[in-house]
């Protein structure tokens, strides 16, 4: 829970539309839908989804809340695996040793580009299954009064991942509270030319 923690990187959000009432009795359905499913027991590379905010172990949602007064809170998920370069190759060049082995006693001394590019998509698959996927969380909080959404990261991956996610889910779309776009909100956009206009500053 790094919004909880004592310090913590946040992008601020606004909801650029209008949500209609309807919206807030589908929550937990709209959620449930695209929540977390673990890739424990395959090898599939990523997994992303809605966990809660409390655990985000938690998959199945069994005694978790979104609510906390008039805000919305849970996390997002991601789950990858990765093969290291050089375990790919050690066990891509045994296989490829062996392979050739097999050729050269049906007659073939060589092994052909496709059969290379098979047995390396092999390898890779399964030394995937064979790797751990590493769980990551990123904190969502949602301030249902003034439509803020704030989200426990900076990197511009997990941003794209969540920005997509969120609408996705509950077909709303997101804008980043930049400073250009807070000063907007602030101003009007009759301020947007002048805003526009304006150019960095150093300040030595």
């Amino acid at each position: 829970m790094a919004i909880l923690s004592a310090s913590t990187s946040l992008t601020r959000y606004r909801i650029i539309d209008d949500i209609p009432e309807s919206l807030w009795a589908d929550i937990p359905d709209l959620i449930h839908s695209y929540c977390f499913e673990d890739i424990d027991a395959s090898s599939d590379e990523s997994s992303s989804g809605w966990v809660p905010f409390e655990d985000p172990f938690d998959t199945e949602w069994k005694e978790s809340s979104f609510y906390r007064g008039e805000y919305l809170t849970f996390s997002l998920r991601l789950d990858t695996r990765r093969v290291p370069l050089a375990v790919l190759k050690k066990y891509y060049k045994m296989g490829l040793d062996d392979l050739l082995a097999r050729n050269k006693d049906k007659g073939r001394h060589f092994v052909s580009k496709e059969e290379k590019k098979e047995l390396r998509e092999q390898t890779r698959l399964r030394l995937l299954q064979r790797s751990l996927p590493v769980p990551a969380y990123f904190d969502v909080v949602w301030n249902s009064q003034t439509q803020k959404v704030y989200l426990s990261s900076t990197t511009k991956k997990i941003r794209e991942l969540f920005e997509e996610k969120f609408t996705q889910t509950f077909d709303l779309h997101l804008e980043p509270c930049t400073p250009f776009f807070h000063a907007l909100g602030l101003l009007g956009q009759s301020s947007k030319e002048e805003l526009v206009s304006y150019e960095p500053c150093l300040f030595v």
